[in-house]
């Protein structure tokens, strides 16, 4: 009987794996083309002020750590002027923190207590923002973490965070994959089309350092959670932080604080893939509202790291992490304005590209339109730069009213190289030459 029951197990588990490779794969032109979107972090964390790791880095006991659900009351919440921002900013679309590793809900879920409808705000933000996210034309993202630090059928026993918040006795991973499926149910049917679902905590059950292992210390059961979000939507993408190469039927790779293949940060070691890709990054240090945090970085630093992950073909999604009321700092809206000036006179160098023919240097980095090379100078002092382009026909500066820079070009026909000199002012940010091949 033992016997039969682990065959019925084996089999179902390829039933299962067999459904989900027959689905069809969802279209990712949107995601290709948006280039730029919008992370947002934004729980109960936020009312500590302290980044939304806080219940981990403190570290704050599970049943403490609830009392916030009394205090987290954002009554300055406004959808439109969140999607707005992101809008004028030139993002195509926004990831929003569905649930973070605190296991807080942001929506009027059934599956737990632990959600925004049980605060004194009490009511759906989801709700609100998936609606104006569609009147709008921004495609939404669901962030959904993969850890919870206060379930205790989560397996906490072997996972390397939430050790601290004061659990006891045995985990259920069963009853904690039926709850994930139950909670993605509910994203996914009760608040219109979803642009993807973006998990994370992976991690969690893996060692450090791991970036090439699929391995864990639990069965996450992907085959069937993404078969679910395949049978719901199709055409709602699927990606994973788990820091590692893509796992079947995921739809883009991400990477974390880094252009992918920079790897500066340490977070993103993992070989860069085929499949569509994006990074994510902070305005300022922390992903969550920190109230200590003044480190932002400056508009001129941001539009560069827009270029730069443009310049490998990837989406850059920059973060904020709203205040405890609901509204998201200052500092990040100007920045996030002053971005918009820039997309809105040379968004066309960005949406749509393909990486260049190189991946991005000191100097700057170049996108592509077919015949058409947009070379991003990210140095005022560059004077020469050799490129393998043939069959130069036209060169000019986009920003012309903002450099006085001449340039000449020379290509060789042996090597075809062609080398462009360049003289004069140019321009502080970004002096992006339009260069048309045959």
């Amino acid at each position: 009987m033992k016997k039969l029951t682990i065959i019925l197990f084996v089999a179902a588990l390829y039933n299962i794996a067999a459904y989900a490779q027959s689905l069809p794969k969802p279209n990712t032109q949107w995601f290709e083309e948006a280039r730029f979107g919008l992370f947002v972090h934004f729980g109960p964390y936020a009312v500590l002020g302290d980044g939304e790791w806080i219940m981990q880095t403190k570290p704050i006991k599970g049943h403490a750590y609830k009392r916030l659900q009394d205090l987290f009351n954002p009554q300055a919440f406004d959808a439109k002027e969140w999607v707005a921002i992101a809008k004028n900013a030139g993002m195509k679309y926004i990831t929003f923190t569905s649930r973070h590793h605190d296991g807080f809900s942001n929506w009027d879920t059934k599956q737990s207590d632990w959600n925004i409808m049980n605060t004194p705000y009490g009511k759906d933000l989801i709700k609100q923002l998936a609606e104006e996210c569609h009147k709008e034309g921004i495609k939404l993202v669901f962030y959904y973490s993969t850890i919870d630090w206060m379930r205790t059928d989560y397996q906490w026993e072997t996972g390397r965070t939430g050790k601290d918040a004061g659990r006891t006795g045995s985990s259920n991973w069963d009853s904690y994959i039926n709850f994930m499926k139950a909670q993605l149910t509910e994203l996914l049917t009760n608040y219109g089309p979803i642009g993807g679902i973006w998990f994370d905590g992976h991690w969690d059950q893996t060692a450090d350092d791991n970036r090439t292992d699929h391995s864990a210390n639990v069965d996450w059961h992907y085959p069937e959670l993404y078969a679910l979000i395949r049978s719901l939507q199709p055409e709602c993408l699927i990606a994973n932080n788990h820091h590692l190469p893509p796992i079947e039927g995921e739809d883009y790779q991400i990477f974390e604080r880094d252009v992918p293949g920079e790897n500066a940060s340490g977070y993103s070691g993992q070989e860069v893939s085929r499949l569509p890709l994006e990074t994510c990054q902070t305005i300022n240090g922390a992903w969550g509202f920190r109230i200590t945090d003044d480190k932002f970085k400056s508009t001129k630093q941001l539009i560069h790291l827009l270029v730069r992950t443009a310049g490998v073909g990837a989406n850059l999604l920059l973060n904020v992490g709203p205040m405890p009321n609901g509204k998201i700092q200052p500092e990040c809206v100007e920045r996030l304005a002053n971005i918009g000036k820039w997309t809105k006179e040379y968004g066309q160098t960005i949406y749509k590209t393909e990486a260049g023919p190189v991946k991005p240097q000191t100097w700057g980095a170049i996108t592509r339109k077919e015949n058409i090379y947009y070379i991003h100078l990210l140095d005022p002092e560059t004077t020469t730069l050799e490129l393998e382009l043939k069959g130069v026909k036209s060169v000019k500066w986009l920003n012309a009213d903002m450099t006085d820079t001449k340039v000449t070009w020379k290509t060789n026909r042996k090597t075809g190289k062609t080398t462009f000199t360049f003289s004069g002012t140019m321009d502080d940010i970004d002096s992006i030459l339009e260069v048309v091949v045959k």
